[in-house]
Parts: structure tokens; C-alpha cells; sequence
């Protein structure tokens, strides 16, 4: 049985590490559909479970992009773990 496209967004997400980020094109590449990083997006905009670190997936232009906790927390958490969005640009 093939996984929906959302569980394998969910999945490549869950696997990236604390003190790094993906950008949401990146998780398109990698869940098999390289032009959905807008669905990608959407998907994680459903998340709620917290083994799927969403915090981790950025903007391509280094933004923040959004998250359904708040941007000042997704920036809060990707500080704790370390990750400088002022310099990804």
C-alpha cells in the first residue's frame, strides 16, 4: 500500500534533525512531487502531532514561512535548536 502524499510529507519531516532546517520545496523533492512545496505548506499547516518537528521547514528565501503555533514560536524553537534565519539568507 503506497503512502498518501501528506504521510510522506510527514515522513521526511519527522527525520529531520534538531539544529536543521528544509525548505518546504526540499520536503516536495523529497515526498515525490517536486512542484508541491505550496501543498507541502498546506499540510503542515494540519500538524499538531509533535513528532513531526514542522518547526524545521523554512521558506527557500530564508523566511520563517508559517507555522500553526505562531511565527514568534516556530522562530522561538529554531533559535533553541541553534538555527540563525538571518543567516540562511
Amino acid at each position: 500500500m503506497e503512502l498518501s502524499f501528506a504521510n510522506k510529507v510527514y515522513a521526511v519531516v519527522a527525520t529531520i534533525p534538531q539544529g536543521a532546517v528544509l525548505t518546504y520545496k526540499q520536503v516536495a523533492y523529497l515526498a515525490g512531487r517536486p512542484g508541491a512545496w505550496r501543498a507541502v505548506g498546506n499540510i503542515l499547516s494540519k500538524n499538531y502531532d509533535p513528532a513531526i518537528p514542522c518547526h524545521r521547514v523554512i521558506r527557500s528565501d530564508g523566511k520563517p514561512g508559517g507555522y500553526n503555533r505562531g511565527e514568534r514560536n516556530k522562530r522561538n524553537l529554531l533559535g533553541q535548536e541553534g538555527i540563525n534565519l538571518v543567516s540562511l539568507k
